[in-house]
């Protein structure tokens, strides 16, 4: 088998030192990162400090929301908003509906245009508002990514365009920049699903120009299911009330008004319940290893590991699926499995390598943590899973 190039570089920060703090990675490789990142002792004693107080005061609810309002002002800093630009969620399931719920299908303006390579969440939940009079066109996924032309098709009945940063499948990466002008230009909105983005490059909502954007904490943020964020431009804030709301979506959560619907005059309004307390213990702790390591150095470090995985695939015969630019994706590579894919994920998984099925695929997505050897001792378990697994 030919050599693969060898990527030459190294991480801008003590790689050792932060792989010290990650105990997963003394039993595992964690390629996974796309779907969840590892246990850190930095979030582990986040979520310990809130079992404490549980422990020791049974509810310290002010302190418990302030530890909310932490996560959303490190969610604010990593995106360039402010923290009255962001709203605590649960999912992005639940920030996209919160979105959807704001649209008037009595308006002129009342067509969603989303891409093929959202998550299929987000498709579902425009659909499911289709029943409310809201119409849904798509943009095309072709040759495994998406042509930006086509969001051409945004017209005088658009209210949002829907674009993934990445696609979730084989991490292409779209030109929010771009889609964004072609968007305003039409008058409409962007929304974008930045899940498979947040922590592995710099993101900038007013460079960026994206009116929407929701993302969660499990993945590349190092934190636990249950907790999302949504940033809502300033300017639009208030001219959206949304239908899925709750009490802490009001001006004044505490007034106890049944009858009241009046609205929190900054992103607050998209809120509804009893916030994820743990989850935002978590995440915020997080956000803060993400800020420290660096999203540029980060990026740069990850650039280097999926060169190694793209040319470690090419020389051990892999097909890949989607772009090979390590400059339009993200961390994670996928490779086209000869059979089923999560039964490819568990025989990875009993070889000490974690990676994650998607559909005809199994992705392999590095963080900052990972490191060059580890790229050419999954790629050696991936062939051999592969070389079992053909007919």
């Amino acid at each position: 088998m030919p050599e693969p190039t060898d990527p030459k570089g190294s991480p801008e920060f003590d790689l050792n030192a932060w792989r010290r703090e990650i105990p997963l990675t003394e039993r595992f490789i964690a390629l996974n990162n796309c779907s969840h990142s590892p246990r850190m002792t930095q979030t582990s004693a986040a979520a310990a400090s809130f079992l404490d107080s549980w422990d020791r005061d049974g509810m310290d609810w002010d302190g418990w929301l302030e530890e909310v309002e932490a996560a959303k002002r490190a969610f604010a800093r990593l995106i360039g908003a402010s923290t009255e630009e962001v709203a605590v969620t649960t999912s992005v399931s639940a920030a996209t509906a919160s979105i959807a719920s704001t649209i008037d299908p009595r308006s002129s303006r009342n067509r969603i245009l989303a891409s093929e390579a959202e998550f299929p969440t987000v498709g579902h939940v425009w659909r499911a508002h289709e029943k409310y009079g809201i119409g849904v066109d798509w943009v095309p996924i072709e040759d495994d990514r998406i042509d930006p032309a086509r969001y051409g098709a945004v017209d005088e009945r658009t209210r949002v365009v829907s674009a993934t940063h990445a696609y979730y499948q084989n991490g292409f990466k779209q030109d929010l920049a771009s889609i964004a002008a072609t968007a305003h230009d039409a008058g409409a909105w962007l929304y974008v699903d930045a899940y498979q983005t947040l922590g592995t490059c710099p993101i900038d909502v007013r460079e960026l120009e994206v009116d929407m954007l929701a993302g969660g904490a499990l993945k590349y943020l190092l934190g636990l299911p249950g907790i999302a964020f949504l940033y809502v431009r300033a300017e639009l804030i208030e001219t959206l009330e949304p239908a899925l709301t709750g009490w802490f979506g009001r001006a004044n959560p505490y007034a106890f008004d049944a009858k009241r619907l009046d609205w929190s005059g900054t992103a607050n309004r998209f809120e509804t319940g009893t916030p994820p307390i743990l989850s935002a213990f978590v995440a915020r702790a997080g956000i803060e290893v993400i800020e420290a390591v660096g999203p540029a150095a980060i990026e740069r470090w990850t650039r280097i590991l999926q060169q190694r995985l793209i040319d470690g695939g090419r020389a051990r015969g892999f097909e890949i699926h989607g772009t090979t630019d390590v400059d339009r994706k993200t961390p994670s590579t996928a490779f086209v499995c000869p059979a089923d894919s999560h039964l490819i994920e568990v025989a990875l998984r009993e070889r000490g390598v974690l990676a994650s099925a998607r559909g005809p695929v199994i992705r392999l997505a590095p963080h900052f943590f990972n490191t060059l050897d580890e790229i050419d001792t999954a790629l050696d378990a991936l062939a051999e899973v592969f070389a079992i697994g053909r007919p």
